[in-house]
C-alpha cells in the first residue's frame, strides 16, 4: 500500500506540475504585453490577467514541490528546471502576435481553464480543490474579458475580422493537445483527481461554439498535432520564454527581492 500511495503522489505531482506551468508561461507571455499594448486600459487588463496565473501558478508550484518532497519552492520549481521539465501545452507558448492573435489564444485557454477548474473543485485532492475553488473565479472573469473583445473583433471591421479568423486558423490545430489523454490523465482520472479529459473537450466546445457563432468567426476543421508540450517535448518558443524567465534566478542563485 505504500509503495501505492508513493505511485499516486509521483502522478499527481506531475499533474499538478501541468497545471501549473500552463499558468506560469500563459502568465509569462501576457506579461510581454506590459509597455507595447494598444491602448493603457488594455495593457492594464492583460497585465492583471497575468498577475492572475502567476498567482495560480504559485499555488500550484509551491504544492508540487511539497508532493516532490525534495525541499524545493515554488520559485526553484518555476526556474530552475530544464526545458523539457516543463509540462505546460504547447498552445501558451505560441508567440502573443497582434492584439487580435492574443485574444484568440487567450479565449482559447480561458474556456479550457474554466472547463477544468469547475471540475477540480469537486477534486479527490483536497489541496487541489481549494487551489481550484480560488482559481475558477479568476478564469470565469479571463474569459469574460477575452470574449468581449472576440466577439469585437470578429463582429468588427472587415480587417478585424479578417486577423481573428486568420489567429483562429493558426492557433486551432493546438488545441488538440488540450484534450489527448495520455496514461497521467486517465490516472488521474481513475482516482478521482482529475476529470475526464472528454468530458472537458465536450463543455469546451459548445461554449466556443457560441463565443465564435456571436463573434461571426467559422471554426476550423480540426487536424492532427504534433506538439507534446505536457509530456515535456516543446516548441523552438518555449526556450525563449525560459531564457527570459530564468536569467536572474541562473544568474544569481537564491536572489531575493
Amino acid at each position: 500500500m505504500m509503495a501505492a500511495a508513493k505511485n499516486v503522489a509521483r502522478l499527481l505531482y506531475r499533474y499538478v506540475l501541468r497545471v501549473g506551468d500552463l499558468n506560469l508561461v500563459l502568465g509569462q507571455r501576457l506579461g510581454e504585453w506590459v509597455g507595447h499594448a494598444p491602448a493603457l486600459e488594455e495593457e492594464l487588463g492583460l497585465a492583471n490577467v497575468a498577475l492572475d496565473l502567476i498567482g495560480q501558478a504559485r499555488l500550484l508550484l509551491a504544492y508540487a514541490g511539497e508532493l516532490e518532497g525534495r525541499d524545493r519552492s515554488e520559485d526553484d520549481i518555476a526556474f530552475m528546471r530544464e526545458q523539457g521539465e516543463y509540462l505546460n501545452p504547447t498552445l501558451v507558448e505560441q508567440p502573443n502576435g497582434d492584439f487580435g492573435q492574443t485574444i484568440v489564444r487567450q479565449v482559447l485557454i480561458g474556456a479550457f481553464q474554466s472547463e477544468l477548474y469547475e471540475r477540480l473543485v469537486d477534486s479527490a485532492d483536497e489541496r487541489l480543490a481549494a487551489i481550484a475553488s480560488k482559481a475558477v473565479k479568476e478564469c470565469r472573469y479571463h474569459l469574460r474579458y477575452s470574449s468581449d473583445w472576440l466577439v469585437r473583433l470578429g463582429d468588427g471591421t472587415q480587417e478585424s475580422h479578417a486577423r481573428a479568423q486568420s489567429a483562429l486558423e493558426r492557433l486551432w490545430p493546438y488545441t488538440t493537445e488540450l484534450f489527448a489523454e495520455d496514461d497521467l490523465d486517465r490516472e488521474m482520472a481513475d482516482c478521482g483527481i482529475a476529470p475526464r479529459l472528454s468530458e472537458v473537450h465536450a463543455a469546451w466546445s459548445v461554449r466556443i461554439d457560441a463565443l465564435l457563432a456571436e463573434a461571426t468567426l467559422d471554426r476550423p476543421r480540426d487536424r492532427a498535432y504534433r506538439w507534446f508540450g505536457k509530456q515535456g517535448e516543446h516548441s523552438e518558443h518555449l526556450g525563449y520564454i525560459l531564457a527570459d524567465m530564468q536569467y536572474l534566478q541562473r544568474a544569481y542563485p537564491g536572489a531575493r527581492w
